[in-house]
């Protein structure tokens, strides 16, 4: 009887240590990334709000040609270095075998000016990528726009048609207005303990997007936003 109460002692013990660790654990796990699935959230927002807009028709017409897509919720004049402008997003990926988006990646993009419209501190931004060239240069730590890597002002308006051969096209609204904002020039650059606290580990922009070998349920809503526009012709 003695071993019988001891031996359930010993369980019931073990078992409060368990929930005290989870306890104690999983907490962190979660308010490391509530920042970054706030901004895949913000991202979401951004995006559905640019294809509602009957000024981005031609976004909306060709998101099926994007090989993929950043999106930055909030491009500020000043607060990525001093003096300069910028702001957080993330880049998907379309798999052309498949054509599922994959899990983001994020990244920054900075720059000493963006000639934001008079007035203007802040801007919503979609850059849609092209070209393989401009992908792979997405997979480095940091690389700058404009040069090998090509990109432009992306077209506005409905009935639309555009020629302008780039490797990126930038879609840009403040206020939910048109701002043919220029990004040549703009630095971007991998946010590496961005991607490791939404992934809970370290990983790089290929490992997310090339191999997959990551994913977080947090981005299914973006996800799923992206690839029902893009289905559409």
């Amino acid at each position: 009887m003695k071993k019988t109460r001891l031996k359930g002692s010993n369980i019931m013990f073990a078992a409060i240590i368990c929930i005290f660790v989870m306890g104690s654990v999983m907490p962190s796990i979660a308010a490391d990334s509530t920042e970054q699935q706030g901004l895949v959230d913000q991202a979401r927002v951004t995006f559905e709000s640019f294809m509602t807009d009957k000024n981005q028709a031609w976004l909306k017409e060709n998101l099926n040609q994007a090989k993929g897509l950043i999106i930055i919720p909030s491009l500020l004049k000043a607060g990525f270095v001093i003096g300069g402008s910028g702001g957080s997003g993330v880049l998907i990926v379309k798999d052309e075998k498949t054509g599922k988006w994959s899990q983001p990646a994020f990244y920054t993009l900075g720059s000493g000016t963006f000639g934001l419209q008079i007035g203007a501190e802040e801007a919503e931004v979609i850059m849609m990528v092209r070209t393989q060239k401009a992908v792979d240069a997405l997979f480095t730590s940091s690389f700058k726009l404009g040069g090998d890597t090509s990109v432009a002002v992306g077209p506005v308006g409905t009935g639309v048609k555009s020629n302008i051969v780039a490797d990126i096209l930038s879609f840009t609204r403040t206020k939910g207005a048109y701002a043919g904002v220029s990004l040549e020039g703009s630095v971007i650059k991998t946010k590496d303990k961005w991607n490791e606290a939404y992934y809970g580990k370290a990983v790089s922009p290929a490992d997310i997007i090339v191999k997959r070998s990551v994913g977080n349920p947090g981005s299914k809503a973006l996800l799923t936003s992206v690839s029902k526009a893009a289905a559409k012709k």
